[in-house]
């Protein structure tokens, strides 16, 4: 059988302005849930067909349908949250609102993903990975103060069983993967320096891990980033061997691990080399969402070159630093010159494989 370094990108594409134009609308009620559904749901058909033409052996929805965004697409439209909640200031100034806060309990999705893969694998005609929100992120919803009647275990355990239920039905659906985005595992380490912080985030996501079986383990991944939306981040500046070590003590099979953008690539790349279990599989970031800069299929070869004299080629792939327009009204990149930087990746894996696999 011919070896093969596996590339899969992250998840979000840049939607087109018709949609964009169209969650606005929502928003301000001028235009109907089903309207704006029915327009997502052929936009996400158009990005999945311009995937599949790019060449990617692995895709995603484009995630166009993730109306509220990556980190609470599962509470979308709910009235148990209130406007309040924890809040991400990004480098350039801008903030989300990343978990708004529960105030009607008990916790529980509003939406779930293996809805939007049900869908994209109707018209998929290569696999599809299925990215959703880490358990550590929605425990975030839970308000400081408490709520009256509803303890914070029994949250915990509504929320456990939420998340263990959605991942397992896209399993069951056949997800190539499922992707816990677990953009806060990077920033929790800015907002406590101790890491006390960062490993309850692991310690709850390896909770919810024990639920599964060692084959299903194998197709679960955790992606880690530094924030990537409106061109910006929300926690660059965090270096990453006090992240790693405690991130790969995480038991699941597989990291997609932001990198192309990192100050010092080959500290990074050492570390992982030193904390993977044999188990587990990293996929490196060779892109970066947030740079204008188009990569080339050379550049990107030669970071995975880099790499493999850290990682063992076989726990070995590439992937995008990050989603490329992970919120509904992320205008900042161009669809055009993300399927370049797309392609620059299929492109500069498939020359990596031919170097690699030539001397073995």
């Amino acid at each position: 059988m011919k070896k093969t370094l596996p590339t899969e990108q992250i998840g979000s594409i840049p939607r087109r302005k018709v949609l964009i134009d169209a969650y606005k609308d929502y928003k301000i009620g001028k235009v109907s849930y089903e309207d704006l559904s029915a327009l997502a749901e052929k936009e996400t058909i158009i990005v999945m067909k311009e995937l599949e033409k790019l060449g990617c052996p692995i895709i995603s929805d484009g995630e166009q349908r993730k109306f509220d965004g990556f980190a609470h697409y599962c509470l979308h439209d709910s009235s148990s949250y209130s406007n309040k909640g924890f809040t991400v200031y990004f480098k350039d100034g801008h903030k989300r609102v990343f978990s708004p806060h529960l105030s009607k309990p008990p916790f529980k999705y509003e939406q779930t993903a293996d809805d939007f893969l049900k869908f994209a694998l109707k018209y998929a005609n290569v696999p599809v990975k299925q990215a959703v929100i880490s358990p550590s992120m929605l425990s975030l919803v839970y308000p400081p103060e408490g709520i009256e009647n509803y303890t914070h275990e029994e949250f915990i355990n509504d929320l456990i069983e939420q998340h263990v239920t959605e991942v397992k039905q896209c399993l069951e659906l056949g997800a190539h993967k499922v992707q816990l985005d677990f953009t806060e595992a990077r920033l929790s380490l800015k907002l406590d320096p101790s890491g006390e912080l960062l490993t309850s985030f692991v310690d709850l996501i390896n909770k919810c891990l024990t639920h599964f079986t060692e084959e299903e383990i194998q197709k679960i991944g955790i992606h880690t980033c530094p924030g990537a939306d409106m061109d910006s981040t929300h926690s660059a500046e965090i270096d990453y061997k006090y992240l790693l070590p405690t991130l790969f003590k995480i038991n699941a099979g597989n990291f997609y691990v932001a990198m192309s953008a990192e100050k010092d690539i080959d500290k990074a790349l050492r570390l992982i080399g030193k904390v993977i279990k044999p188990f587990q599989k990293v996929f490196i970031g060779v892109i970066d969402p947030s740079n204008e800069k188009l990569e080339t299929a050379e550049e990107v070869c030669e970071l995975i070159i880099k790499a493999s004299k850290f990682i063992p080629i076989n726990q070995l792939g590439t992937t995008d630093d990050c989603g490329f327009s992970p919120f509904a009204d992320d205008d900042s990149t161009n669809r055009s010159l993300v399927y370049n930087k797309i392609r620059a990746r299929i492109q500069g894996t498939k020359l990596a494989e031919i170097k690699l696999f030539e001397k073995s």
